[in-house]
This record gives structure tokens, C-alpha cells and sequence, in this order.
């Protein structure tokens, strides 16, 4: 599974979906331009010390990461025509957020099939989902589809503490 943010602005989300791709076994990718530096103390605090756990590639443009993802590709809008869960997500599949205050641009909307842009159901009155919330949203519906695949065994549980080596806050 990939991840891919176009144009990310805010570093504090980036890092935390670094977090969730490092967690969960996810290809994350990124589209400049950027908002923000890849080593900004915002994006490193967020995701901790998930950064060498996971995944992390920056390209061009979109088309530069068309030859490397196979799989089928879903922009995610809140004006989407198709809900998230009505779509049996592969192993190989691309899933497409856009920056923080303006979302995937039309042009980048056109690369999409109707049937490919998807949306998460909220409330009437409700402009979007915050992308760190919205891509945690659709990442696990992914991979819960998947069985949850490489996940730790329930004797084996992930931590969930907040300091890299202290004891997990649920116990």
C-alpha cells in the first residue's frame, strides 16, 4: 500500500503520518513542493522516532510516481463520489491526499475516474477531515481489509506509550 500527500503544507501532520506508515507497514510518498524542510523539529517531534522505520520518498510530480505504484490509484475529496468503504483495496494501491487548505487541485482530480475518488462520510456542514485523521481513517480500513498482514500478534502487542522505550501507558 502507498501513501501519497501532494503539496503537504503543514510538517506536524507529515510526521504524524510518517508515525502511521511506520505502524502499519505503509509506503508513504511525497509530492513537492513541500511546505516545510524535511528535517523541520516539528516534523521529526511528530513522528518521533518513526523515521527510520519508515518508508519515505519525495518526487517531482505525480507522474514521476506513476511508473513505481502498479496498483490502482484513489484520490480522496470531500466532494468525492464514492465512499471509502465501498472500495476493496489492494496490496499495491495508491491512495491520494491532498495539501491541508486546498486539497488535490482539479487537474490533479481529472487523472481520476469517478469511481476513483473517494470521500469519508462527516457531518453535514463540515468542510474536511483534518489529512492526518483522514489518511489514519483509510489506511486502517485498508489494511483491516488485508487481515491486518504483518501486524503484531496479540501475545506480541505494539506499544502504545509515547516515550521510545518507557512502558506502554495501557498496562
Amino acid at each position: 500500500m502507498h501513501v501519497v500527500l501532494v503539496a503537504p503544507e503543514i510538517a506536524p501532520n507529515t510526521g504524524n503520518i510518517i508515525r502511521l506508515c511506520a505502524n502499519t507497514g505503509v509506503d508513504l510518498h511525497l509530492v513537492e513542493p513541500l511546505g516545510f524542510d524535511l528535517d523541520d523539529r516539528l516534523l521529526r517531534r511528530a513522528g518521533l522516532d518513526y523515521h527510520e522505520f519508515a518508508s519515505v520518498k519525495v518526487h517531482d510530480s505525480l507522474d514521476a510516481l506513476g511508473s513505481i505504484v502498479a496498483g490502482e490509484w484513489y484520490a480522496f475529496s470531500s466532494g468525492g463520489s464514492c465512499r471509502y468503504v465501498d472500495v476493496s483495496f489492494g496490496p499495491d494501491d495508491a491512495l491520494v491526499f491532498g495539501a491541508e487548505r486546498h486539497g488535490l487541485s482539479p487537474s490533479d482530480l481529472a487523472r481520476f475516474g469517478d469511481d476513483h475518488i473517494l470521500t469519508i462520510p462527516m457531518a453535514p456542514n463540515n468542510r474536511s477531515l483534518n489529512v492526518a485523521n483522514a489518511v489514519a481513517v483509510v489506511v486502517y480500513e485498508a489494511w483491516r481489509q488485508a487481515g491486518f498482514g504483518g501486524a503484531a500478534s496479540e501475545l506480541a502487542r505494539g506499544l502504545t506509550s509515547e516515550t521510545p522505550g518507557s512502558l506502554p501507558f495501557d498496562l
